[in-house]
C-alpha cells in the first residue's frame, strides 16, 4: 500500500487543491492466488463530508487493508462543504471537478483503467450525496456508486425560508450550493430529477448500494430515495441495520459495499 498527498491546479475551481491516494501498487504480499490481481486495479473515489476533507477516509478507515485485499486505489478530492455541486454564484464547479477534472488527473497521472467498469465512487453524509448525484451526472464515467448515510436533504430544502435554517447551516447556505430552494427539488441538483431522466432516455444508470443506520438522522430521507428507485424499476442494494451517523458504521459499510462492488460477497 502507498499513501500519498497531492496538489494540483484545478481549472473547474481555480485554484491548487489538495488530494489524498492510497495505492494498491506495491503490495508486500503474495498476490498470486488473489484473484483481485489477475485484472486491472479498480479506481474508488471517496468522497468525505460536510466540515471534512479529503483526509477524513484515510485516517478513520483501514484503507491499506482494503487497497491490498482487493487491489483497489483510492482517490480522496477535498470537497469544501459544496456539497459537490456546480455553484451559480460562485462560479466554483464541484461536480465537473469531481466527475471529469479529478478523474482525468488521476487517470493520466497514475496510469489508471480508464473503463467505467472499472471505476467506481463513494462517499459518506454530504458525500454520499456526492457520490450519486456525480454518477448519475457522469454515468458513462462510473459503473458503481457506494452511497453511506448520504445527506438526501434536497425534497426538504423547498419548504425553507429565508431567516431559517436547521442544524447544520443556514437558508443563505443551501441556496448558494443548490441554488433558488423554491425549484431546487425539480433541478439538477436533485439526484431524483437525474435518475428520471436517464430512464426516461434509456441511459446506462451506475449500480447502486446504500446503507444508512437505523439510528441515523437521515434514515428516514435514505428510505425515500430507495422507495423512488423501486417506483421506477431501478435497482438498489439497500442496507439498514443498527448505527448512527459516524464511522464505526461507515468503516464496515465500506468494506461490505466494496464487496458487493466486486461480487465478493
Amino acid at each position: 500500500m502507498a499513501h500519498l498527498s497531492g496538489v494540483f491546479f484545478s481549472k473547474t475551481l481555480a485554484r491548487p487543491v489538495h488530494y489524498t491516494a492510497v495505492l494498491s501498487n506495491d503490495n508486500a504480499g503474495d498476490t498470486s492466488s488473489n484473484p483481485h490481481y489477475k485484472r486491472p486495479a479498480k479506481s474508488v473515489y471517496l468522497l468525505h463530508g460536510y466540515s471534512g476533507c479529503d483526509t477524513d477516509w484515510f485516517t478513520n478507515a483501514p484503507l491499506g487493508d482494503l487497497a491490498n485485499e482487493y487491489n483497489v486505489n483510492f482517490f480522496m478530492p477535498c470537497g469544501d462543504n459544496s456539497f459537490y455541486l456546480d455553484q451559480k454564484a460562485s462560479g466554483f464547479q464541484y461536480a465537473h471537478y469531481v466527475g471529469e477534472e479529478f478523474v482525468n488527473y488521476t487517470r493520466q497521472t497514475f496510469g489508471l483503467s480508464t473503463d467505467r467498469n472499472d471505476t467506481y465512487i463513494g462517499g459518506l453524509s454530504m458525500g454520499g450525496f456526492g457520490a450519486l448525484h456525480t454518477a448519475l451526472m457522469f454515468p458513462e464515467t462510473f459503473s458503481k456508486t457506494l452511497a453511506l448515510s448520504s445527506a438526501l436533504l434536497v425534497n426538504g430544502l423547498k419548504s425553507m425560508k429565508k431567516g431559517e435554517g436547521n442544524p447544520v447551516a443556514n437558508y443563505e447556505y443551501y441556496e448558494q450550493m443548490f441554488g433558488d430552494l423554491s425549484k431546487v427539488a425539480d433541478s439538477d441538483n436533485n439526484p431524483e430529477v437525474l435518475v428520471r431522466k436517464l430512464v426516461e432516455s434509456k441511459s446506462v444508470i451506475p449500480d447502486i448500494y446504500l446503507a444508512c443506520g437505523t439510528e441515523d438522522f437521515l434514515i428516514g430521507p435514505n428510505t425515500a430515495f430507495k422507495e423512488f428507485l423501486d417506483s421506477l424499476n431501478v435497482p438498489v442494494t439497500f442496507f439498514t441495520g443498527p448505527g448512527i451517523h459516524d464511522f464505526v458504521f461507515w468503516r464496515a459499510q465500506l468494506a461490505a459495499g466494496l464487496k458487493w462492488a466486486l461480487g465478493d460477497e
